[in-house]
């Protein structure tokens, strides 16, 4: 079986160890799901995460067997469809609380949410890394690269931005800083950041001229930032104060697995703010124990991409690695109140489908890319009848 898995070992050890982890604080989260919800069992809740670990390890393992090179192909086939979903999931107008929250599309037969925005984000990074590495030897113009280029990747961003204001700007910022590491000239990268700033300034403006317009969440993002900026108890800072309140009851050994009495209290404590149950029930120890993990994560991340010789697997593993680890952290800041409140997920641990998947296929392509075979050369040949061999070549 250890023979069966190429690439970095000791990514794969890191991903395997969050992944057991993540069974406890799920499983002692997830009562508090059975009384919200008001059905199931935690047992029921975590033989639900075990299955969709398991399917997120095969889908891994079945994208690390994959020669990172036909991934260029992959993701300008994909680029199109991720954008009709987006605007599908856009269209179906799905509100709460009068807000925008069409974020997710409901995949028949099987009854699972599938939140578009996640595979988006990694077909995304994957086509700005394919674009960027073939510009990489010339000095690009900003006329040459608008439709190719930056043209795609506003048109996905901008399809975000009205539900998933904190993944749409984490997406953007990732190309952005992609594009410079790629040796994208500076002052077209500028022009596009301002163009950038302009469009979500016009956005903010129409939203409070035509409040009625269309739903949106704006209200919503400038609640959250007010008192993140006040820190008081407000109705807003509910969820915020219960998980200080979690971290602080957690000392520095904790109260004891499933001995968690802030998860009855938090509507989202086995998603946005695990992380709150786990301080409360491992203490300081377990905290930073997982934070530990997640810069070890990171190290592994720089280290692929450093040894990696091809110009495009280094953007790939750069473009799908650090979103990753900046989601951890940044969902470890809105917990203890550095941030505010966003909504991503804990990667790997909180409970959910669609995001440990997607997370478990970036982490696939970059344990493609550190494969022994795939580091020693500068490219895997493909066969020359192969379509994505064509359309990579083409492109």
């Amino acid at each position: 079986m250890f023979q069966a898995l190429r690439g970095d070992k000791v990514l794969w050890g890191i991903l395997a160890l969050l992944a057991i982890f993540s069974f406890l604080p799920v499983f002692s989260a997830s009562t508090n799901l059975v009384y919200v919800i008001g059905k199931g069992t935690p047992w029921g809740y975590l033989l639900k995460h075990f299955i969709i670990l398991v399917i997120g390890f095969i889908l891994m393992f079945s994208v690390h067997r994959i020669p990172y090179n036909y991934f260029k192909g992959i993701s300008i086939l994909m680029l199109p469809i991720v954008g009709f979903l987006l605007i599908y999931t856009a269209s179906q107008g799905t509100l709460i609380a009068g807000a925008n929250a069409s974020r997710w599309i409901r995949i028949p037969i099987i009854g699972l949410s599938f939140q578009t925005s996640t595979l988006a984000s990694v077909v995304l990074m994957v086509y700005s890394s394919t674009y960027l590495s073939k510009i990489s030897h010339k000095t690009p113009t900003l006329k040459s690269s608008l439709i190719r280029f930056w043209f795609p990747v506003f048109i996905i961003v901008s399809l975000i931005f009205p539900s998933n204001l904190s993944s749409a700007l984490l997406l953007f910022t990732m190309v952005f800083i992609l594009s410079f590491l790629a040796g994208y000239p500076l002052r077209y990268l500028m022009t596009v950041l301002c163009v950038g700033i302009v469009f979500i300034l016009l956005f903010f403006l129409s939203i409070k001229t035509f409040p009625e317009a269309f739903p949106n969440r704006v209200d919503t993002w400038i609640n959250r930032i007010e008192n993140f900026r006040s820190g008081k108890s407000t109705d807003g800072n509910y969820q915020v104060e219960r998980a200080k309140t979690a971290i602080v009851t957690g000392k520095i050994f904790g109260l004891g697995a499933g001995k968690s009495r802030m998860k009855n209290f938090l509507p989202q404590s086995s998603s946005d703010f695990i992380y709150a149950i786990i301080v409360e029930e491992y203490g300081l120890l377990g905290g930073g124990g997982l934070i530990i993990l997640y810069l070890l994560l990171l190290y592994r991340i720089v280290v692929i991409s450093y040894k990696t010789i091809n110009i495009f697997g280094k953007l790939t593993v750069i473009g799908l690695g650090i979103p990753i680890i900046s989601q951890a952290f940044i969902n470890i800041g809105v917990a203890l109140q550095v941030l505010p409140v966003t909504g991503q997920n804990l990667p790997m641990i909180s409970s959910g489908g669609t995001s440990a998947w997607m997370t478990c296929i970036s982490m696939g392509i970059i344990l493609s890319i550190s494969a022994k075979k795939e580091t020693e050369k500068k490219e895997t040949h493909l066969g020359e009848n192969n379509p994505l061999r064509v359309l990579s070549e083409t492109y």
